[in-house]
């Protein structure tokens, strides 16, 4: 059942996360583009440099599935979740929840929203105020989207909350700094959780934390997205862990949309040359031969804009044609669309032959 975006009433405290079965997408980003200004210094005066960290990114995510975006440091990753948070203005293109454009709306119109999409920082220890308890930073956020629950239901919420991401009631009473990097991870995904979400938009929540602590907080976010059917923007490097989670998969490579798709197709047929060196640069015991295309993926550091496309100078199917005019998305069936002048003119397919 279609709901209504104006004013939608305020649910239970207690209430879960909305049905995943609403014919409407939850997110659009439609052609969301962002420019950081770099300060640097001339000749007494002070002079910014830019650098587009996004151009020209659509995205669409529906209900119940886990979008991952995965790239390379420096690939864009972490600022398309501030832009879609509201933590960052974007310089063009726009942001659409469940129907509603919201990254103009002013902060007291967007507060509703708020409540709806909640986000996992990548750093457990620095996304929690050490001042506040566990309990205190639990609370804090139910207290503000759910201002008539009583003094007893806060309460319970927090204890059920602590019990659904595995940590005792007692825990409430400690410090992050007393808690491991695991255990904050656990509490920073229990306070997204306190009010009842629709979305979590995930950046690089594993990222910071020991490899078998990484597959419990990963079983856990599985886990409790089936209970809650959440849907999940997850933003990731680490290719394990996106097969493991994603439904669909966007790669981003300098700020551009390389190739999106089912996660199934993406990793048993990408077709842009980068995703394929991203692929072939995952850890496997035999990885002969893989050297020359996983080579080709170091995220250059510093380059200017340019025309054309931005992954050409590592590309090995780079043609003069790239170097004139950027890639446009195009779309090859069943969801999967990349942006790829070889595959356009079928150079892909050939390449592929030969190196098999």
């Amino acid at each position: 059942m279609n709901r209504s975006t104006d004013a939608p009433p305020t649910p239970a405290l207690g209430a879960l996360g909305q049905p995943a079965d609403v014919a409407t997408p939850l997110l659009e980003v439609r052609d969301l583009s962002h420019r950081y200004r770099l300060p640097r210094r001339g000749f007494g005066r002070h002079r910014h440099a830019q650098t587009q960290a996004l151009d020209a990114v659509s995205l669409t995510l529906w209900r119940g599935d886990a979008l991952c975006v995965v790239g390379e440091s420096g690939s864009g990753k972490s600022t398309l979740a501030r832009l879609i948070m509201g933590l960052l203005d974007p310089d063009a293109g726009e942001v659409v929840y469940a129907g509603t454009r919201i990254d103009h709306l002013p902060a007291r119109q967007r507060q509703r929203y708020r409540r709806r999409m909640q986000m996992i920082f990548q750093d457990p220890y620095a996304s929690l105020n050490p001042r506040l308890r566990v309990a205190q930073a639990l609370a804090e956020p139910i207290r503000v989207h759910f201002p008539n629950g009583s003094r007893q239901q806060v309460h319970e919420r927090v204890d059920t909350l602590l019990a659904d991401v595995g940590l005792d009631r007692a825990w409430g009473e400690r410090y992050p700094h007393e808690l491991s990097g695991g255990q904050r991870q656990r509490v920073a995904i229990a306070r997204a959780l306190s009010v009842s979400p629709e979305l979590i938009v995930a950046d690089e929540p594993l990222s910071a934390l020991d490899l078998s602590v990484q597959a419990q907080v990963l079983n856990l976010l599985v886990d409790t997205q089936l209970a809650r059917r959440l849907t999940y923007l997850f933003i990731s490097h680490d290719l394990a862990v996106v097969e493991y989670l994603a439904t669909h998969v966007a790669v981003l490579y300098r700020g551009t949309l390389c190739e999106t798709g089912p996660a199934a197709q993406i990793f048993a047929a990408a077709r842009h040359p980068y995703t394929r060196a991203l692929l072939a640069a995952r850890p496997r015991f035999d990885d002969a031969g893989a050297g020359r295309i996983a080579s080709s993926a170091a995220t250059p550091t510093g380059m200017p804009a340019t025309p054309g496309c931005v992954y050409r100078q590592h590309c090995p199917l780079a043609m003069p044609r790239c170097a004139r005019e950027p890639p446009r998305l195009q779309t090859l069936g069943n969801g999967h669309a990349v942006a790829c002048h070889a595959v356009d003119e079928r150079a892909v397919d050939t390449y592929t032959r030969q190196g098999s």
